[in-house]
C-alpha cells in the first residue's frame, strides 16, 4: 500500500496521500508506477473513446485524450520534458544546466519541444483514432502504462541522482534490475494481449512499439546521466514523455 499512495501520490492528481518518504517506498512506488499509468491511460481512452462514439470527430478525441494526462498530472511531466530540454540545450556545464533546469521559467528549447511533443501525439492518436474508437483507446491506455514503466528503468540500480535532494535522489537506483525485468515482462504481456485482440500481427506489433519506445527512453536517460552526471525529478519527466510519444507514433506505423 505505501508503494501504491507512493506512485498515485507523486504521479498523478489522484487522491492518494503519501505516507511515507523513503527509499523502500520509493521503490516500491516505481514498480507500482506503470500501474498508475494504466489507471491514467484508461482515464485518457474513456474521454477520447467517449467523444468519438458521441460523435465527435477523431481530431478533437485525440486533443481530449492528450489533455487528460497533463491534467492529472498538473502538466508535471511536460513540465519536466521542458526543463530537461533547456538543459540539455544549453550546452553549459553540468552544475550550471542543472540550475537552469531548476529555474521556473522555461525557454526556447523547452518550448519548442514539448510543442513538437504535443503535436506528435495528437496527431498519432488522430491516425489511430481514424482507425476505429477501440484502436485509440487501447494505444492511449497502453502508451500511459509503457510512459510509467520508463520511470520503473530510469529508477533502477546504478542510474545514480544528480543531485543530493528531490524526488531524483529519493528514487534513483531504488529498484533492482530483476523486478525492472519483471515488470517489463507483465506490460509487454499486456500490450501483446490488447494488440491481439485485433489481430496477431497487432499483437507482434504493439509489442514492438513497447520496446521501441522503452529504448529510445534509456537513450535519453544515458544522455541525460552523462550530461548532468544522473537524474533529477525533471529528467523523470522527460524520459516518461518522450516513451510516450514513442510508442503512440510507433503504433501508428505498419
Amino acid at each position: 500500500m505505501d508503494g501504491l499512495r507512493f506512485a498515485f501520490g507523486t504521479l498523478t492528481v489522484l487522491p492518494a496521500r503519501v505516507t511515507r518518504w523513503d527509499r523502500d517506498a520509493a521503490r516500491a512506488g516505481m514498480l507500482c508506477a506503470p500501474l498508475a499509468g494504466l489507471v491514467v491511460g484508461l482515464f485518457a481512452a474513456a474521454v477520447g473513446g467517449g467523444f468519438l462514439l458521441l460523435g465527435s470527430g477523431p481530431l478533437l478525441a485525440a486533443v481530449l485524450t492528450v489533455a487528460v494526462p497533463a491534467l492529472l498530472t498538473r502538466g508535471l511531466h511536460l513540465d519536466g520534458l521542458a526543463d530537461t530540454a533547456d538543459g540539455l540545450g544549453s550546452a553549459k556545464p553540468a552544475e550550471d544546466a542543472l540550475r537552469i533546469m531548476k529555474q521556473s521559467d522555461i525557454g526556447p528549447f523547452g518550448v519548442i519541444t514539448v510543442l513538437f511533443a504535443l503535436l506528435a501525439q495528437v496527431a498519432a492518436l488522430h491516425e489511430l483514432y481514424g482507425r476505429g474508437w477501440a484502436h485509440g483507446a487501447v494505444a492511449a491506455a497502453l502508451s500511459a502504462t509503457l510512459a510509467r514503466l520508463a520511470l520503473t528503468h530510469a529508477s533502477r540500480h546504478g542510474v545514480p541522482p544528480a543531485r543530493p535532494e528531490g524526488l531524483g535522489a529519493i528514487v534513483a537506483a531504488t529498484v533492482p534490475l530483476r523486478a525492472a525485468t519483471l515488470a517489463t515482462a507483465a506490460v509487454l504481456l499486456l500490450c501483446a494481449s490488447s494488440g491481439a485482440l485485433f489481430s496477431w500481427y497487432d499483437a507482434a506489433r504493439t509489442v514492438l512499439a513497447a520496446l521501441a519506445a522503452l529504448g529510445v527512453a534509456d537513450l535519453l536517460l544515458r544522455r541525460c546521466v552523462r550530461r548532468f552526471g544522473g537524474v533529477t525529478g525533471d529528467v523523470f519527466g522527460a524520459v516518461e514523455e518522450t516513451a510516450l510519444t514513442v510508442a503512440l507514433v510507433a503504433l501508428t506505423l505498419g
